[in-house]
């Protein structure tokens, strides 16, 4: 991990400079960002014209929330490089309310009033912040960084288990060269090629994708060229239990956020106060309305760009700021979108295993510094043992009812939540035997 920052949270690089190194963590969020609508649409079914409005919304919304993140309005916005996404969290509840008879309206009236309790929530964060002593900050980023390796692997193999391109040799090769050329550039590369070794990998790795016949321009020519966001598209409806399902993903967003927020201060070298958890849980739940407003689901942080900061050493908000400009464009003009989603997955994969491995290792020198006790021992064991149970092997909630399923159906949840439960009630020990 870079231990100097190349460029440090309040440092401007030169436009073009800038521009390149926010298209690093525009690559690093783009899939995700279109993944939960993408989802939201086909489960659904919707129409091919109601999931593009979906999509485009969500690129749109995501800028401009990243850009209020990472500069600020007021109370709002953390004011750190924070890339700003639609969140998987809030997928299982969506799905249930979209099944009803209220649909997508339900959906985002449950999403809009749900925002309430992030928002409301965001006061008591200085409150909450006390709860995360070092061992549980550890423990969450090094979660985080676990639970997002699963995710890199997919992309290293070329899509999902089961498929039949799933890790063929050519894939894999495509994502070691562009693995191996990203080290070779963060280790040895100097100036820009050490700040966007990411960005020059993955173009290198879509240059040779594209010799070689693997890049398919059909998304691309589907696209629209320019398109206007359509606010209240869906209409909105308030389904009581979708309410209530919308409130509790928003609460174990809290925590998500807040570990994410915790990991952001360790790859910035920034000291996270309970000012900046609220100014940046503040900015999830009004960027949340705002998404429900403009007819796209509830959005969070995304742990996958702190990778990029830990990898590349740039930790500029103003960067950071430029990528939600490029996603403003990206949903005003979604031709561009596109033409970034012909990534082969293998190029994705090389940077992206990089990337999340380095907040592994963000976490585990986190964990270096803490005291060496059975009590934290046990705490860092259990979290991180029940938070990986459920990110390797989801299928173990099958059986439990769907309110289970909904909150504890992320890694990053379960490792959180025990861990700050763990740290609460085990009792401190005033010396521990060698």
């Amino acid at each position: 991990m870079n231990n100097k920052l190349l460029f440090s949270v309040e440092d401007k690089p030169p436009l073009g400079l800038g521009l390149l190194l926010a298209a690093q963590h525009l690559l690093a969020a783009l899939g995700g960002i279109i993944a939960v609508p993408l989802v939201i649409g086909n489960v659904l079914h919707l129409p091919t014209e109601d999931t593009i409005v979906l999509v485009n919304a969500a690129l749109l919304i995501s800028g401009v929330v990243t850009m209020i993140q990472c500069i600020g309005v007021g109370p709002i916005g953390i004011r750190l490089p924070s890339v700003m996404g639609t969140s998987f969290t809030f997928v299982a509840a969506a799905l249930a309310i979209g099944f009803s008879q209220d649909g997508v309206a339900g959906i985002l009236g449950a999403s809009l009033v749900g925002s309430l309790v992030m928002i409301i929530g965001s006061f008591f964060m200085p409150s909450i912040r006390k709860l995360f002593p070092p061992v549980v900050t550890g423990t969450v980023v090094t979660m985080i960084g676990l639970s997002l390796i699963p995710v890199a692997v997919d992309w290293f193999a070329g899509g999902q288990r089961g498929e039949p391109q799933y890790a063929t040799p050519e894939n894999l090769t495509m994502a070691l060269f562009v693995l191996a050329l990203v080290v070779i550039l963060v280790q040895w590369g100097k100036g820009i090629f050490s700040a966007a070794a990411i960005v020059i990998g993955m173009l290198v790795g879509y240059c040779a994708a594209l010799a070689l016949g693997w890049v398919s321009f059909e998304g691309v020519k589907q696209a629209q060229v320019f398109a206007l966001p359509q606010p209240l598209h869906f209409g909105l409806a308030f389904p009581i239990s979708g309410i209530i399902g919308m409130s509790i993903a928003y609460l174990v967003t809290i925590v998500e956020s807040s570990g994410n927020f915790l990991a952001l201060g360790n790859a910035t070298k920034t000291e996270i106060t309970g000012d900046h958890l609220r100014r940046g849980v503040l900015c999830d739940g009004v960027g949340s309305a705002l998404a429900a407003i403009m007819s796209t689901t509830p959005f969070s942080s995304f742990s996958q760009n702190i990778g990029v900061i830990s990898l590349t050493g740039v930790a500029s908000r103003y960067v950071v700021a430029m990528t939600g400009g490029l996603l403003v464009l990206a949903g005003l003009f979604p031709v561009f979108g596109a033409l970034i989603v012909s990534i082969p997955l293998p190029v994705l994969g090389g940077a992206g295993l990089m990337m999340f491995a380095m907040i592994i290792a963000a976490g585990i020198q986190m964990l270096d510094k803490v005291e060496r006790t059975k009590r934290n021992g046990l705490i860092i064991a259990i979290s991180i043992g029940c938070g990986l149970a459920v990110t390797t092997r989801p299928e173990i909630l099958d059986k439990l009812p769907s309110f289970f399923k909904e909150i504890f159906g992320s890694g990053i949840t379960v490792g959180s939540l025990l861990a700050l439960i763990l740290n609460l009630v085990l009792p401190q020990e005033e010396k521990e035997e060698e």
